[in-house]
């Protein structure tokens, strides 16, 4: 587990499946008449060769016409807030996403800055994992690519959600595919030992590597070349940490029967909480102070257990080595 696995947990499968429908398809703010009409005046009046944009906005790409449009959202919403009498929902989204007051250029801050603190958990953890964990330990090598990839994972989740482009987003989906791909990867590994250095574990091992790699880009593959499928793209990745997530609470709580450790229930309960902050989703409530939305609080949700999950593996790697002592 970790890094963006935790955006794809199968008991809210559903949950997520409705929040996707709602925001492909809730664009009422880009039809609103007034909203075109602002639109097309701000770039009529201002987007002309003498125009020029602060240097940070333009380093972030922003142009005329983009700048147009988020300052045309705010009108609008502001007009739809004093509207007299009153809208019932006066707040609605543009191009299928909600009206955020930008920071710094930055399209939504808080889930920019909730990115940042999930990428310096798996930094911790890989810090963690170094310090502890001695060099021999074949599980070793496995857990800091979970880090690199949690790491690379929230890189693009936070480039992303700086500026929202075709790109970016696919950048952003592919990094989260991949690491949810890899916490199978890796929790078969662990699970079954394949690390061990046998024959038949070795060879189970190198078949399932090609097995996760050809899938992998089999998925990548199906998205770039065929059709960018949403419903697909969810799918998959829900069905691959379906399976995750079975197979880390049936180790769990197989673990915790023989051990009688606490620590060792600690998959159970870090499930149980990225699930209550998936439900967050559920929510999609218009942003807090223009900038703190539901989404923003399910990355923040995940943040505590990215870094108990590395406590648990430290402690799962600490345990599986005094074993071996014993052993000897």
């Amino acid at each position: 587990m970790g890094g963006s696995q935790w955006k794809q947990k199968g008991a809210v499968a559903l949950f997520l499946f409705l929040c996707f429908i709602q925001c492909s398809f809730a664009s009422t703010g880009d039809r609103l008449p007034e909203f075109k009409e602002c639109v097309q005046i701000c770039e009529r009046q201002n987007c002309n060769a003498g125009f020029s944009l602060p240097l940070h906005l333009r380093l972030l790409l922003w142009t005329c016409p983009a700048e147009c449009d988020y300052t045309c959202q705010h009108i609008i919403t502001d007009l739809r807030l004093t509207a007299e009498p009153p809208i019932a929902n006066p707040v609605v989204q543009y191009h299928g996403k909600w009206p955020f007051y930008r920071f710094l250029g930055m399209q939504e801050p808080f889930s920019v800055l909730f990115s940042a603190l999930n990428l310096l958990a798996h930094y911790q953890g890989i810090s963690k994992i170094r310090g502890v964990i001695p060099d021999q330990y074949p599980l070793r090598k496995y857990y800091f690519t979970l880090g690199y990839f949690g790491i690379a994972s929230w890189v693009f989740s936070m480039i992303f959600h700086t500026r929202d482009f075709d790109v970016t987003e696919k950048a952003d989906y592919f990094a989260a595919g991949a690491s949810v791909l890899y916490g199978l990867y890796y929790t078969l590994i662990r699970i079954f030992r394949l690390d061990q250095n046998t024959p038949s574990k070795q060879t189970v091992l190198r078949w399932w590597t090609l097995f996760c790699l050809s899938l992998y880009a089999a998925h990548v593959g199906y998205l770039t070349l065929w059709r960018w499928d949403y419903t697909y793209n969810m799918a998959a990745n829900v069905v691959v940490g379906v399976i995750t997530n079975i197979l880390w609470s049936v180790f769990s709580i197989k673990r915790y029967q023989r051990l009688k450790k606490p620590w060792a229930a600690w998959p159970g309960l870090i499930v149980a909480w990225v699930i209550l902050a998936m439900s967050l989703e559920l929510l999609d409530f218009p942003p807090f102070l223009g900038m703190i939305d539901a989404h923003s609080l399910w990355h923040l949700g995940t943040v505590l257990p990215t870094i108990w999950w590395y406590n648990f593996l430290v402690k799962d790697a600490q345990q599986d080595l005094e074993g071996v002592r014993l052993k000897a």
